[in-house]
């Protein structure tokens, strides 16, 4: 799974379109903990990551939301900045 960005000890990834399911999401790991995230509603929807982690992930996705969505409907990926 390809690395998007790191802060803060998390490490966001995203699995490329044709491996993954609906609705486009992103993981974040933080530890031993993990977070799947909706692009679209930016909330998690699957995962045990810490609330601090969600909050600072939501604020990462929001800077990044229309960028995510591109990755995952055009499968490229690249690295976007930390928060």
């Amino acid at each position: 799974m390809p690395e998007i960005s790191r802060f803060y000890g998390i490490v966001i990834k995203m699995f490329f379109k044709p491996k993954e399911h609906e609705p486009s999401h992103i993981h974040a790991l933080y530890g031993e903990y993990l977070g799947v995230f909706n692009l679209k509603t930016m909330e998690m929807i699957d995962g045990d990551l810490p609330r601090k982690a969600q909050e600072l992930v939501k604020e990462w996705l929001n800077l990044h939301q229309d960028e995510l969505q591109d990755m995952w409907e055009n499968q490229t990926i690249r690295k976007l900045p930390p928060l």
